[in-house]
């Protein structure tokens, strides 16, 4: 059995008020350092990773060495949990997006499949990068646990893939910052053991 411990990386300024963050790099700020730390612990104290895959971005790097360093392990790069491409939107606020381009933005929250972002990607395009993430893990993991240290869209996309839901469904699932899911594959079989769970953060 593959038990993927699925994060993200800790807080960073950009989340309040919303920012299509994306491939900007944006290092964690002191409670996002903290968040990180607290998730650390909680995986270190529970579980035994063999291995810790990170988004090239440096606030998953980061999230992901304090993870991997408390659990005696080495933290591992991998493009395809890299942010999705905004594009021209990147670092632009949501509120000036809507404002700007009202359709665009609105399909954007409403059918989020038929979105390409001008200059940047669109949802299937994440999720075929993260698809091959996951075929990499279940071929090297198979009887392992494993940490991926992702982005709130990276997460969902891999959560839409292994609840085998469609894209539109992309919305369904919050994925707060330093949140924990746990996720058990055995051959066809996935089990859900927790989404979203931030209840270490309670002290961070």
């Amino acid at each position: 059995m593959t038990k993927i411990l699925l994060t993200r990386h800790g807080h960073v300024d950009g989340i309040r008020p919303a920012r299509f963050r994306g491939r900007a790099e944006l290092a964690l700020t002191e409670r996002g350092l903290a968040q990180a730390d607290a998730l650390a612990r909680r995986i270190a104290a529970n579980w035994k990773p063999v291995a810790v895959f990170t988004s090239p971005l440096q606030r998953c790097v980061l999230t992901g060495a304090k993870i991997a360093a408390a659990c005696g392990i080495k933290g591992e790069v991998r493009e395809g949990l890299g942010d999705i491409d905004y594009g021209a939107w990147q670092m632009r606020t949501h509120e000036e997006i809507k404002a700007e381009a009202p359709q665009a933005y609105r399909l954007w929250k409403t059918a989020p499949q038929r979105v390409r972002f001008p200059e940047g990607e669109s949802l299937q395009d994440l999720v075929a990068r993260t698809a091959d993430v996951l075929r990499l893990v279940l071929e090297r993991h198979a009887a392992d646990t494993v940490v991926l240290v992702g982005h709130d869209s990276v997460n969902r996309a891999i959560l839409l893939q292994l609840l085998d839901q469609p894209m539109s469904a992309y919305w369904r699932w919050a994925q707060s910052p330093c949140t924990l899911n746990e996720i058990d594959l055995e051959g066809i079989e996935v089990r859900i053991e927790r989404i979203n769970d931030t209840s270490h953060l309670d002290r961070a």
